[in-house]
């Protein structure tokens, strides 16, 4: 694989562009933030604070990051904002890109486009925020997209947590308001006479109801900035 390097548009950060030939059929998209004070977890900073709320994000990002480092798929990183280097993300295991598009739904449709346009069969698309979630369930959601066309992982605030497919379908990315308890249920129209399978339902980290139970983050919570 030869790698080059350019230059962004706003010529700040450096972007690596890819050359080479998948060494597998199926890849997995991580969508990830830059981990910054004050820009990660959002609706917890309220409660405890943007310290704690980012002490809080990067343990969610270790633990997406054991799940999906031994995984036998190719696997790219896709930051909010700009390409971080020397990281958690293992430049040998993970390759890195950068997020385009105005809204989520764009952002999702352009790094599946782009991941597609690579030669990928089977392409899986997962945030960075599910601690309940393990490589287990992803090598299923892969296996279900042996089969079926369309792998959809249901998340309890009514969103969803994954969404796989083998090809692509711009019409799950539109008419969505993103963020709500509607995008499960207005993506699962779209599917509706589809192949699809559907995973166990999970809980994604947003509000403090989804952390107050969980034992990894007590010592963030009784904490202020």
């Amino acid at each position: 694989m030869a790698i080059s390097t350019k230059k962004d548009t706003d010529g700040d950060n450096e972007i690596l562009t890819d050359f080479y030939f998948p060494t597998s059929k199926k890849a997995l998209i991580i969508f990830t933030r830059n981990p910054e004070l004050g820009k990660c977890k959002t609706r917890l900073t309220k409660i405890i604070g943007d310290a704690n709320a980012l002490n809080i994000y990067k343990i969610l990002l270790m633990h997406t990051v054991k799940i999906t480092k031994k995984l036998k798929a190719d696997k790219f990183v896709f930051y909010s904002d700009t390409i971080c280097k020397e990281d958690i993300w293992n430049c040998e295991v993970f390759r890195k890109k950068v997020q385009h598009g105005e809204d989520l739904g764009q952002r999702m449709a352009n790094a599946f486009q782009e991941i597609f346009k690579l030669g990928y069969k089977e392409i899986i698309i997962i945030g960075s925020d599910i601690l309940d979630l393990y490589e287990e369930d992803l090598q299923e959601a892969f296996k279900a997209l042996e089969t079926f066309e369309y792998v959809l992982g249901p998340s309890e605030d009514g969103g969803y947590y994954l969404l796989g497919m083998n090809h692509f379908n711009e019409n799950l990315f539109k008419n969505k308001t993103w963020g709500t308890d509607t995008v499960l249920r207005d993506t699962l129209i779209d599917l509706k006479n589809e192949h699809l399978q559907l995973l166990e339902e999970r809980n994604d980290i947003d509000v403090y109801d989804d952390i107050k139970d969980e034992p990894v983050f007590q010592q963030f919570l009784n904490k202020t900035n």
